[in-house]
């Protein structure tokens, strides 16, 4: 790809020109002037040059890292040259006049993306001299005016040394450097007592350094390779990863590039092919990204991955879309790196050159005392689990399971070595193999028999045994899904919804989840429970709805697992119907009567409703971070509690009378200090849905507010409700048009996310609506925000700002998550309710979308009683149980469909407006 040199930089043209420029002018301020006309020219003919090679081979884009530095190392050339002859001329040079511009850190490598940073070092034999201060000074100045990042620094070989013994960042740079102008014989110096004064009996060293400076820039950057919007440069698998495997190379051995990594042992040849594989991919990305950019951006945005798979040529499919495969690819090599870092450690620990910890090497120890006698087939080395014969190992390839079912149940950690024999034989494991009951039975065990499988299956997944064995979960790996909800790649949140399945059993998380705690504790069938969770999100990705598809994979592998086929069918249902507790709790009213009798006749069995419960529970807790929260958590135990009560004959038998007449009791008894009189008014005073749709609590606070309701205005009370991990927002108002969506817009101008929301109107006229509320961070209002809430909210309500108005501003769609595909759907439900239209809106998230369509519905003369919300990343699902005019369903289908458009009208309005 790379274009002759000559095409991207003519030098000698150039320099004449530079000669003719200078000698033309005088004065240094001049001729500094002149010297950035001419190169500035160059400079930018000879990127856009670069850049047009990029564009016509995009895929090869990591070849032009070669040429950013070359071209950068003409320019410093130039520039020298020129203020060394034309602006600060020495006719007879002395000893002390000498200067050697060295390139060093990722310049001196020869390796830049089109904005890195020029790093450069002034090397001088003695103290600096004015000539010297004068000619460092002039090209700075030069190569500023050039736009071009410079840092710097001028020390003598001395100073060099002393620097770097004690900053691991400057050794690591002068590691790098290259000679590019001046005086050579300098260079040569420093590079010699470099070698033999401190590179020579630190590498124990400097490996320690290396590898606690890569902690810490995870520990960073997140920890995980998986992130949504990662780091090229310096995230967990990104390209200074491989570069500290090489500078640790390097130091050790004086290699000269990666490729002396596989000469001098650290790297098989098919291990180096991966090493090239995931630079070149990780440069090509990062190339693309400052070129799109326009400057030095390092993090894959979501909008630049978008731009990025574009540009790469890559095509959706019916499964996949472009970004979501160009994502897949990147993982990909990210986990890579990973790999290629745990071989790299152990080739060093081979040599003794990297020294285990201190904690590391005591627990070792240990293990050694308690295991001299290994399994029959292993041995200890260096305290972890090593393979003691490969050919025998190798001969029956079961024993690949058997390796990690050994290390899971003694606890040892499996031995880079033996990883590396793994995972260059997967070849081994065919279908013969997967077919084996004996490798399944072990596979089982692993899921079931030694604790907290995660690390077990993390490893597996990393080394290719999970996707060699399950060849359906290979196709998931390292798949991501293009939207804002889920945090990790598909085989991520799998691991992590089993590793949340074990911390349940054995108790850790009682605190947060007292309910799957119980269930568990109280016998379930664990087979089933572990299978499901494996295959629950397995056929994601193509094409089909992956429940019903996963269902069918299922039937398939749970008896190859060695299930029963009652344990395989139910493993099916599950996988079949892992969303529906999760969307009937989140997208339905669960005080409506219905919604728990159709959820109990899908789920129809007391033991699949709780094994559907723990396992809706860990997926929720595998999507990401801050997803679980007390909101989603109080909706399944509300749903679980009132199903399988249901199931067994309890109180949701009871008819709708008896249920209002127990609440009417429950509100009397709560309000202290009423007169019978006062409680029979007020209990006279609402209809049967509104004593159904609140609980007792909310009852009280609704009649204290209509009890003290001033004339002409609200009644407001906002509080915190901890078991909702929100804040109720309550309000009682004499009754007219359009209040839901009034109040929706007061609560989206004060900043408020509604999650729950919902209104009746009382016998005499009056509105009693209740919205339960989050901030920005999906959390409660805290106590000190909640005055300012009710000032906000307060003023909308008397009508000092107008909603409509104020939220366009707030409802523009970031640059970032334009590219966020949330197709629009309408849907409306006649059944789900015995009273009630279901109208279900599936569209972009924005602040003010729920007062938007609550304000259309309100202007085609639809009443809501209530509305349900749940977010899902950058995707809303508004849901509005309503009436007509005259209080029936909506029948009529001409009806149904002006609506509909309606609705998208609204919606397609605000989402044209771009931020």
């Amino acid at each position: 790809m790379t274009p002759s040199r000559l095409r991207i930089l003519d030098v000698p043209a150039v320099g004449a020109a530079l000669d003719e420029a200078l000698g033309a002018t005088t004065g240094t301020a001049e001729r500094r002037a002149a010297a950035v006309r001419v190169l500035g020219v160059a400079n930018g003919e000879a990127r856009a040059a670069i850049a047009a090679e990029v564009a016509a081979r995009p895929r090869e884009a990591y070849r032009a890292i070669h040429d950013y530095a070359w071209l950068t190392d003409q320019i410093v050339t130039l520039t020298l040259d020129a203020a060394a002859r034309w602006m600060h001329p020495l006719a007879n040079p002395t000893r002390s006049e000498r200067i050697a511009a060295l390139a060093v850190g990722g310049y001196g490598r020869a390796e830049m993306a089109p904005f890195s940073d020029v790093d450069l070092l002034f090397v001088t034999p003695y103290k600096q001299t004015p000539w010297g201060e004068s000619l460092i000074e002039t090209v700075l100045y030069c190569l500023w005016d050039l736009r071009l990042k410079v840092g710097h620094s001028a020390r003598t070989v001395d100073d060099c040394l002393r620097l770097a013994r004690g900053d691991t960042s400057i050794r690591t740079s002068l590691l790098e450097h290259r000679f590019v102008w001046g005086a050579e014989p300098l260079a040569e110096r420093l590079d010699e007592r470099l070698w033999t004064e401190l590179f020579e009996g630190t590498g124990p060293e400097f490996v320690e350094l290396k590898l606690a400076e890569r902690a810490t820039r995870h520990e960073r950057q997140g920890s995980t390779r998986y992130l949504l919007e990662p780091n090229v440069k310096d995230g967990k698998g990104g390209l200074r990863d491989l570069q500290t495997l090489f500078w640790i190379g390097k130091y050790l051995t004086r290699a000269r590039g990666p490729e002396d990594l596989m000469r001098k042992g650290f790297f098989t040849a098919d291990e180096f092919t991966i090493f090239s594989e995931a630079a070149a991919f990780l440069w090509t990305t990062r190339v693309h990204l400052h070129l799109l950019c326009g400057r030095a951006i390092e993090q894959l945005t979501f909008d630049m991955q978008v731009e990025i798979s574009a540009a790469l040529g890559y095509r959706s499919t019916r499964g996949q879309r472009a970004v979501e495969r160009f994502m897949q690819d990147y993982f990909t090599h990210a986990k890579a790196v990973g790999d290629l870092t745990r071989i790299f450690l152990s080739a060093l620990e081979a040599q003794h050159v990297k020294p285990r910890p201190g904690l590391g090497r005591t627990l070792r120890n240990v293990l050694t005392l308690r295991r001299d006698r290994t399994a029959a087939g292993y041995r200890l080395k260096h305290g972890r689990l090593d393979v003691a014969d490969p050919e025998a190992f190798l001969a029956d390839p079961v024993n690949i399971l058997r390796l990690f079912q050994e290390g899971l149940s003694t606890g040892t950690l499996i031995h880079p070595d033996a990883l590396r024999l793994v995972a260059a034989n997967l070849a081994l494991i065919d279908d013969r193999l997967r077919n084996d009951p004996e490798a399944n039975r072990i596979f089982l065990e692993l899921l079931l028999g030694h604790g907290n499988p995660e690390r077990a299956l993390r490893l597996m997944n990393e080394v290719g045994v999970l996707g060699a064995f399950i060849p359906e979960f290979g196709r998931i790996v390292a798949m991501m899904q293009f939207n804002m909800y889920h945090h990790y790649t598909v085989d991520e949140h799998i691991i992590r919804t089993i590793s949340t399945l074990s911390q349940i059993e054995q108790g850790d998380l009682i605190g947060d989840l007292p309910v799957s705690t119980e269930i568990l504790a109280r016998g379930v069938n664990r087979r089933v429970l572990y299978v499901a969770l494996l295959l629950h999100d397995i056929a994601k990705g193509s094409g089909r709805d992956h429940s019903e598809l996963g269902g069918e994979i299922a039937l398939r592998l749970a008896p190859r697992f060695g299930l029963d086929a009652d344990e395989t069918e139910m493993v099916a249902w599950l996988v079949r119907n892992h969303l529906l507790m999760s969307d009937t709790a989140q997208k339905r009213d669960l005080a409506e009567p219905r919604t728990v009798r159709d959820f109990a006749q899908i789920v129809k069995s007391p033991n699949r409703l709780k094994l559907l419960t723990v396992l809706t529970v860990c997926d929720i807790r595998g999507v990401g971070p801050n997803v679980w929260n007390n909101w989603k958590a109080m909706l399944l135990r509300t749903l679980y509690a009132e199903t399988l009560e249901y199931l067994t004959g309890g109180s949701q038998s009871q008819s709708r009378p008896e249920r209002e007449a127990a609440a009417k009791s429950a509100l009397a008894e709560a309000l202290e200090g009423w007169g019978e009189d006062e409680i029979r008014t007020e209990c006279a005073r609402h209809y049967a849905p509104y004593w159904l749709g609140f609980d007792t609590r909310t009852h009280a606070i609704f009649a204290d507010l209509v009890r003290r309701l001033p004339e002409g205005e609200p009644a407001i009370d906002i509080e915190l409700d901890f078991g909702r991990d929100a804040t109720q927002a309550c309000f009682a108002m004499s009754d007219h048009p359009g209040i839901f969506a009034r109040l929706a817009g007061a609560l989206a101008l004060a900043g408020a996310n509604v999650v729950d929301a919902r209104t009746y109107t009382s016998t005499d006229g009056i509105a009693t609506a209740a919205f339960w509320i989050q901030d920005a961070q999906g959390a409660p209002y805290e106590r000190a925000r909640l005055a300012r809430l009710r000032h906000s909210v307060g003023r909308t309500l008397r009508g000092e700002v107008v909603a409509r108005e104020a939220l366009k501003s707030r409802d523009r769609i970031k640059k970032r998550e334009k590219d966020f595909v949330v197709p629009t759907r309408v849907h409306f439900d006649n059944t789900a309710s015995d009273i009630y239209t279901l109208i279900e809106v599936e569209t972009r998230d924005r602040p003010g979308l729920l007062y938007d369509l609550a304000r259309t519905l309100t202007a085609n003369s639809i009443s809501i009683a209530s509305a349900i919300i749940a977010t899902y990343g950058k995707q809303a699902v508004d849901v509005f149980y309503v009436k007509d005019l005259f209080g029936l369903k909506l029948h009529a289908e001409g009806k149904r469909d002006t609506l509909e458009a309606r609705l998208r009208a609204v919606i397609d309005q605000a989402d044209g407006q771009t931020s």
